[in-house]
């Protein structure tokens, strides 16, 4: 008896040492737990036409991710802009990435999705939504757009569609494909 109580005391503290040297989530107020300046959280993920796409094989180029969904009456509004300012414009060019990542839901809703916004840059599928939870909060809303440097740096976040904000986006996007 006496050596199983030592062993679950061994257990207990080996536990509690684990989690006391795990460095503490710091959410910002949109639940964001990623941050300006912060290697952006590597992943792959299965985009719509099949192909597999990885974050980290994407270094030297500036990568924008939007993450998204079917439901989200805010995504919708803001994929037309993603669309014509950002996508429209840079996507004949080598250095730039965007990818909207669908939170949660199937490869043929996702398809209808893309159908129904008329949005003709790549989507991902996120199951389960393990990618979003890398950068916020899983329980934390969308839309969320995050840009990417060509070392893999977080270079901006947004949340929510603001005009404002969104203009800013799309010229720190203009301004570091033309450096």
């Amino acid at each position: 008896m006496k050596t199983r109580v030592n062993i679950l005391i061994a257990s207990l503290l080996l536990v509690c040492s684990a989690l006391m040297a795990q460095e503490k989530v710091v959410v910002d107020s949109t639940g964001y737990i990623v941050k300006v300046g912060d290697m952006a959280p590597d992943f792959s993920m299965q985009l719509t036409d099949g192909k597999t796409v990885t974050l980290s094989e994407l270094r030297g180029k500036v990568v924008m991710l939007q993450f998204t969904a079917s439901w989200c009456g805010v995504c919708r509004k803001e994929m037309p802009f993603i669309e014509k300012d950002i996508w429209q414009k840079h996507r004949a060019d080598d250095d730039f990435a965007l990818f909207g990542i669908d939170r949660d839901e199937p490869l043929e809703k996702v398809k209808a999705f893309a159908k129904s916004t008329r949005v003709t840059y790549p989507l991902g599928l996120d199951p389960g939504a393990d990618i979003f939870a890398r950068y916020a909060l899983r329980q934390s809303g969308i839309t969320r757009n995050v840009l990417i440097d060509k070392t893999g740096r977080i270079v901006m976040l947004t949340r929510l569609y603001n005009p404002e904000e969104f203009a800013a986006l799309v010229r720190k996007i203009d301004e570091m494909l033309s450096e």
